[in-house]
């Protein structure tokens, strides 16, 4: 008889290669079925079927792994090291970098969803953005006025503008990433003629 933990432990295996090679796969092909993931993460359809009631269900979750992925990288960037500037450059890059891993997946990231679940699904970056501007903020290095909420948001949203003109052709990945450094130090920094 087979143990309540390893069947839990079964099916989170299940669960995770699912997921897996949803992220692989969408990334190549963000039209494939659930048939086609079953094939690729070698299960039945029916094993997908039961980990995730819909296809819908399973594109939320796969934009989910995917915020994971991102907030992982951003960990990575050593964001309370030196400067706040280079640490919030280093930040959006890294999330970037990992952003682009798989770019079909960012379209996914940007399908509409009710503002308290996009809310919560941008969280986790939204706060190691907000701890870098706190430090910046504290430090004089960024502009204490504005509320820290519209700072993030305002982070937040020219990385997607960023994101849309790059998908959308009119603008390189080297030119838009220059662009939203520069804008950002621009809209962060405090000015000086104030007193």
């Amino acid at each position: 008889m087979i143990s309540p933990q390893r069947r839990r432990a079964d099916a989170e295996r299940s669960r995770t290669a699912v997921l897996d090679a949803a992220v692989q796969l969408l990334g190549e092909r963000p039209d494939a079925g659930m048939a086609a993931i079953a094939t690729a993460a070698g299960v039945t359809r029916q094993t997908v079927y039961a980990h995730f009631s819909s296809r819908d269900d399973l594109l939320t979750a796969v934009v989910d792994r995917m915020t994971e992925k991102v907030a992982e990288a951003m960990d990575a960037a050593s964001a309370d090291e030196g400067p706040a500037p280079d640490a919030l450059l280093r930040l959006l890059d890294a999330a970037w970098g990992a952003a682009e891993t798989y770019p079909a997946l960012v379209r996914l990231g940007a399908r509409p969803a009710p503002p308290e679940e996009d809310r919560a699904r941008h969280r986790p970056i939204a706060d190691r953005i907000a701890r870098v501007l706190q430090r910046g903020r504290d430090g004089g290095e960024f502009d204490p006025e504005p509320a820290l909420s519209w700072q993030v948001a305002a982070v937040i949203a020219l990385s997607h503008a960023t994101g849309e003109e790059i998908r959308d052709g009119r603008m390189s990945a080297t030119d838009a990433t220059a662009a939203l450094h520069s804008g950002l130090l621009r809209l962060l920094t405090p000015d000086p003629g104030k007193p």
